[in-house]
C-alpha cells in the first residue's frame, strides 16, 4: 500500500516538471524571435506616385464654411432699440480702407478704451492712403450738426507757444448747450484737471471721433448712443482754460485732424458731405513732434520756466530726469517738449 502511494506521488511530480519545462521552452522561443528585415527606398525626384485624378464631388452651393468671427464687445447688457439711446454692442459690419487694406469697422472699433483719447497706437505720419469718409447719410438715418448754435473761433489748430494745439477753440458762455456732431457712441466721459477739464469723446459710425472739452457739465455716459444734434453737455471753463470756450477736436485712428478741414465755422456748416482723408492731413505731425529745449539763465527756476512755456513742472522734471529739488545751473539745457 505504501509503495502504491509513492508511485502515485512520483507520477504527479513528473507531470508538473514536464509542464514547467514546456512553459520555459515556450518563453525562450518568444524572446528569441527576430523581427523581419525591411527594405526602404526613396522615390526618384519628379516620379509620379499617384496618377489618379481627384474629382471634387462636394456640394459647394450648400456647403457650410468655417468662418470664425470675433464676438462683439458688450458695452452694456441693455437690449433696447438703437434709437432709444442705449446699446448692446459696439461693432458693425461695414468696411473701411486703411492704408490700402480693407478691414471691417469691427476691427477698428474692437479697441474700446473709456479712459485714453488715443488707444489705437497708429502713427498718422505713416498714413499712405486716400480715404473717402461719408460724413453723414440722411436717407440712411445718419445726420450731422455743428457742435454749437453759433461757432466763433477763438483759437485755431496748430502750434501755440511750444505746445501743439490739437483742436479748434469756439467761443461760448458757461451753460451754453454743446451737441453731438454726428451719430455715434460715447467712448469717454471724464475729468482731466491738467488739460480738457470735463470732456466727452464720441466714436462715430463714419469712422471719425470728436472730442468736446472744458464742459461745465456732461449729460451723457460711456456706452450711450447719441444722435447728431443731441445735447451732450454744457459749455464751461474747466481744466486748463483761461476763459469759457469749447475745445473741439476731430480724430481718425487717434490722430487729430484740423477741424477746419471739415467745417466752415464762420458759415456754420460742413464743407462737404464726403471728406477725403489723405496723408497731407497728418503732415503737421513732423512739426508737432519737434523737441524744444531751454537754456537756463541766471535767476530762473523750474516754476518760472514752467510759466514761460506753459508746461507743467512735473512734465519738465519727467523729460529731464530731475526732481523739483534739483538745483538748476546756469547754462544747463532743459527739454521742454
Amino acid at each position: 500500500m505504501q509503495n502504491k502511494k509513492c508511485y502515485s506521488l512520483l507520477i504527479i511530480l513528473f507531470f508538473f516538471s514536464l509542464k514547467a519545462f514546456s512553459q520555459e521552452k515556450k518563453n525562450k522561443d518568444f524572446l528569441n524571435v527576430k523581427t523581419p528585415s525591411i527594405e526602404y527606398s526613396v522615390p526618384e525626384a519628379g516620379k509620379i506616385l499617384f496618377d489618379e485624378e481627384f474629382v471634387d464631388t462636394s456640394d459647394t452651393e450648400n456647403a457650410i464654411y468655417f468662418d470664425p468671427q470675433r464676438e462683439p464687445e458688450l458695452v452694456s447688457e441693455d437690449t433696447t432699440d438703437i434709437d432709444e439711446g442705449e446699446t448692446s454692442i459696439v461693432e458693425v459690419a461695414e468696411q473701411l480702407k486703411m492704408d490700402s487694406i480693407w478691414v471691417t469697422i469691427a476691427e477698428y472699433y474692437s479697441i474700446w478704451d473709456s479712459r485714453t483719447v488715443n488707444p489705437y497706437k497708429r502713427d498718422g505720419s505713416k498714413f499712405s492712403d486716400t480715404l473717402n469718409i461719408h460724413l453723414y447719410d440722411s436717407l440712411g438715418g445718419f445726420n450731422w450738426s455743428m457742435p454749437l448754435t453759433g461757432c466763433h473761433k477763438t483759437s485755431e489748430f496748430g502750434m501755440r507757444h511750444t505746445r501743439w494745439h490739437y483742436g479748434t477753440d469756439l467761443k461760448l458762455e458757461i451753460g451754453d448747450p454743446v451737441v453731438a456732431c454726428f451719430d455715434g457712441i460715447v467712448r469717454i466721459n471724464q475729468y482731466n484737471a491738467g488739460g480738457y477739464g470735463n470732456y466727452v469723446m464720441i466714436r462715430h459710425y463714419n469712422g471719425l471721433e470728436t472730442l468736446y472739452g472744458h464742459l461745465s457739465k456732461s449729460h451723457v455716459s460711456v456706452g450711450q448712443l447719441v444722435k447728431a444734434g443731441e445735447l451732450i453737455g454744457d459749455g464751461g471753463n474747466t481744466g486748463r482754460s483761461t476763459g469759457p470756450h469749447l475745445h473741439f477736436e476731430v480724430r481718425y485712428e487717434g490722430n487729430a485732424i484740423n477741424p477746419e478741414e471739415l467745417y466752415d465755422f464762420p458759415m456754420n456748416t460742413l464743407k462737404s458731405k464726403v471728406f477725403e482723408l489723405n496723408p497731407s492731413h497728418f503732415e503737421y505731425l513732423r512739426e508737432a513732434r519737434k523737441v524744444f529745449y531751454h537754456r537756463v539763465r541766471s535767476g530762473e527756476s523750474l516754476g518760472t520756466i514752467s510759466k514761460k512755456y506753459r508746461v507743467p513742472v512735473s512734465t519738465i522734471c519727467k523729460l529731464n530726469g530731475i526732481s523739483t529739488r534739483t538745483t538748476l545751473k546756469v547754462g544747463r539745457k532743459l527739454r521742454i517738449r
